[in-house]
């Protein structure tokens, strides 16, 4: 693989990961689409194997993996997601996962994880800790750590999200997805530019706002100690995801916290679909009028459907 991932890289992963993932399906919404004054395209990838796009790049990494690599296992850090994508396509080639995550993760995001057969170490909620940690299991196991989103592999993976989409849908004019980490909206940048003239927009919660920041300023900037019910994109930004960002990213929004849960819930409601915080944000941009794209055909990758239902946070828009 080149030093970034090319469309290329994307269309190799789709052909080697497609007898592990399902091709999530693309709906629309006529209620979305009159509330948001455009055409909707929604890609389900909160119906994907573990309900989280996260899957894809795990299993591009996992199987890109030569034999003696593979018998060492795997390793990673997590909130939730990456871990138990990467315990089940470890699972699917036969080989042990290692997945550190923080003690605040969702308890039914680390009964997935264990389910699906991983070693949980539990750490801190900062960064620094998750690394700490990892670092650790990796001395104590030998294995092969495949991060959640500064990977090229991981990358690649999560790009065949946007391929499916744009292969369906090819006259989009905009595709949306989260920001977290960047491995979803680098992928889905490189695939999109490869295949159409559609602009991608990343959307983040305000409360965890460094990709704006960082995509505001130029340079990869850390971030602070974010706070946001969108626990997936609680981390922050990579050194190989942010010069993709940079170069083929058109815009990076924020929104608020009432803003997401309003979005995931109007999904719920008008949809039938249940989806998580973290991919409730595309969709909080535009029925809060974020960002003007009246008009327009706008895809979106709805990122994920893992949730803690005990944690539901409903309350009607005032």
């Amino acid at each position: 693989m080149s030093e970034r991932p090319t469309s290329i890289d994307v269309e190799q992963a789709a052909e080697r990961i497609a007898p592990f993932v399902h091709r999530t399906p693309v709906l629309t919404c006529e209620a979305i689409d009159e509330m948001v004054g455009a055409r909707v395209f929604l890609k389900c990838e909160n119906l994907q194997k573990i309900g989280a796009f996260k899957f894809r790049g795990a299993c591009n990494a996992i199987f890109s993996l030569g034999e003696y690599e593979a018998t060492q296992g795997v390793a990673t850090h997590s909130s939730g997601n990456h871990g138990a994508a990467l315990a089940l396509a470890a699972r699917r080639r036969g080989i042990q996962a290692h997945v550190v995550m923080p003690e605040i993760s969702s308890q039914t995001k680390m009964i997935a994880v264990a389910g699906y057969g991983a070693k949980i170490t539990t750490c801190g909620k900062n960064l620094a800790d998750r690394d700490e940690a990892l670092r650790q299991v990796v001395e104590d196991t030998g294995a092969t750590v495949i991060h959640p989103f500064n990977d090229n592999r991981v990358i690649a993976g999560q790009g065949t999200a946007a391929l499916e989409l744009l292969e369906e849908i090819p006259a989009l004019d905009v595709v949306m997805a989260p920001v977290g980490g960047g491995g979803l909206i680098s992928g889905t940048a490189i695939a999109t530019s490869s295949r159409s003239r559609a602009r991608v927009i990343g959307v983040e919660p305000a409360g965890a706002d460094d990709a704006w920041k960082s995509f505001q300023a130029g340079e990869l900037l850390a971030g602070g100690a974010p706070e946001t019910i969108a626990d997936g994109l609680r981390t922050g930004l990579g050194d190989m995801t942010f010069p993709i960002i940079k170069d083929l990213v058109s815009d990076i929004v924020r929104v608020s916290e009432e803003a997401i849960v309003y979005a995931m819930r109007t999904t719920w409601e008008r949809t039938k679909l249940i989806i998580e915080p973290s991919a409730a944000v595309p969709l909080a941009a535009l029925l809060d009028r974020q960002i003007s794209l009246t008009g327009h055909n706008i895809g979106i990758i709805l990122s994920g459907g893992n949730i803690d239902l005990e944690r539901l946070p409903f309350p009607r828009k005032p």
